[in-house]
Order: C-alpha cells, then structure tokens, then sequence
C-alpha cells in the first residue's frame, strides 16, 4: 500500500510540471531581436576598417577586416566580399598646404610604391623635417622635386608632374587629378588609377573641370588640384586570370548561380531537333448524302 501511494504521489506531482513545460517553450519561441540590417552604398564600405591615430603617421595603420559583414550587427551586408591578401594601409595627406605669397614650396619624393588599400600608386614625400603619403602621378620617380602654391599669378604658371597650384593659376587644359571640391577642404575628387580631370575654361572667379565622368562643374578658383594623371593607368586592363586572383583581390566567390549551358541564367545550348518532313495536307471528307424519299 505504502509504494502505490508513493507512485500516485508522484504522478501527482509529475503532471502539472508536463503541462507548464510546453507554455514555457511557446513562449521563447516567440522572442524575437529585432536587428536594423544596413544597406550597402551608403557610404560605408564594409570591405575594412582602418584603425586611425590621433596624429598624422607614415608607419602603415593596422587593419581589421570585414568580409561583407557589418561591424555592429554581424550580419552579411556586401555578399561580394570575403578573403584577400593582407594589406597595409598607408594613411595619404590630402591636403596640399603651400605659402601663400613668394615662391613655391618645395618637395621631394623619396620612394614610389604600390598600396594594396587603392588603385593608384603612392609617393613618399619629405618637406623639410616633414613625411607624409600623396598619390603618384603616371611619370613621377624618386628623386622628383614638386612645387606646391596657393599663389594665383596674373600669367598661368608652366608646372610639372605632381605640382600643386590653385585652378586660378593653371593653364586652360591642364590635366588634373586630387581636386578640391570647396576651398580649404581635402582634396576628395578623382582618386581612382589612370584617371584625371581637364581644366576647360575660365569665366569670373569660376574654373570648369571635366571630370572622368565627362560631366562639368565649375569651382572657385582658389580649389587646389594636383597636376597630371593618375598612375597605374592599365589598371582597367589588368587580366584576372584564375579564381584564385581573384579570391586573393578580396572577392568572394559565387559558384553554381551562374553556367554557360545549362546553368539558371545561362544560355541553353542544346541539340537540334531532328529533321521533320513536312506531310501534304489531308483530304477532305466526302459529304454524307441523306435521302428524304420514301422509297
């Protein structure tokens, strides 16, 4: 007697613990994060980030990579981007600061090196006691000395590759690259490898540029802008040659969506059909004759 009033005892006490275990459960599955996905082309490039000091620096900046990811939620935002070589950033001085009276400072350029953060190459230049990154021109060496100036003369000045002048101060014509978009802003317009803008006219304090989109702006002639073309021009051409270069440049894969043959939006190629032979067209029925005569 004693053991069955132990066992209903304890399924007495089982039961109400099998009814709350199933509630309990609904109820978590029910919880949700809610999680703002960022879109991509909003400025952010999930791609890296480069990790800043305080003070301007010629040593490379370490880096932290996202592969696509965001960096707040975690999630996927760019799928085009995973892997890639390890990189060095170089952190590049935008702002061309010349006198602005007399003579034009001068610079030197002690070494012309790749950056694998950009297209273009990047020129190491001394001023004075001074270090700091630019983007090389298509002809400049080590050992080249450029002008920079915010000296706007009566007669345009002749400059060279990688001379820095006012758009004031520049001849009708002049290739053009590190533009500034506003005066006393960094010069943010046209970066990209082998590209360069065109000084095309002059009207009232206003230059206009053409930029490699072949649209025309016009600034204030006080904008600097850095002579010349950008180097690394055949960039564009440059031939990939195996997914593995291609996994190596930072770009991720995306096998299986897309085949020649027979893949989801490739062209079908497929066997003709066989030869038909074209039949004569059928005969006509013969009309059924009906007689009403009562024979």
């Amino acid at each position: 007697m004693q053991n069955l009033t132990r066992l209903f005892n304890c399924s007495l006490t089982l039961q109400p613990q099998r009814v709350v275990a199933p509630v309990a459960l609904q109820q978590l599955r029910t919880k949700t994060k809610v999680v703002e996905k960022p879109k991509p082309g909003a400025g952010q490039q999930f791609r890296r980030i480069v990790h800043f000091p305080e003070e301007y620096t010629v040593v490379p900046l370490k880096i932290t990579h996202l592969a696509g990811r965001d960096p707040i939620s975690g999630r996927v935002v760019a799928k085009g981007i995973g892997g890639g070589i390890k990189q060095q950033y170089r952190w590049i001085k935008w702002v061309r600061d010349g006198p602005t009276e007399g003579s034009a400072q001068e610079e030197r350029v002690v070494e012309v090196l790749n950056d694998g953060c950009r297209t273009a190459k990047v020129a190491l230049v001394a001023v004075g006691d001074e270090l700091k990154y630019i983007l090389a021109t298509e002809n400049m060496k080590a050992g080249d000395i450029l002008k920079t100036s915010r000296v706007i003369p009566r007669i345009p000045v002749r400059p060279n590759d990688g001379d820095a002048y006012p758009l004031g101060a520049l001849p009708v014509g002049t290739r053009i690259h590190c533009l500034e978009k506003n005066p006393n802003q960094p010069c943010h317009l046209i970066h990209a490898a082998g590209t360069f803008g065109t000084i095309l006219r002059k009207f009232d304090d206003k230059v206009v540029v053409q930029l490699p989109s072949k649209r025309e702006f016009a600034f204030d002639r006080t904008c600097m802008a850095t002579v010349g073309r950008l180097s690394n021009v055949e960039h564009n051409k440059e031939h990939v040659g195996s997914a593995q270069r291609m996994r190596e440049l930072g770009n991720r894969p995306r096998s299986g969506l897309w085949k020649r043959k027979e893949g989801k939006h490739g062209r079908k190629i497929r066997r003709l059909p066989p030869m038909t032979t074209i039949a004569p067209p059928p005969a006509a029925k013969e009309q059924e004759l009906r007689l009403t005569l009562n024979l």
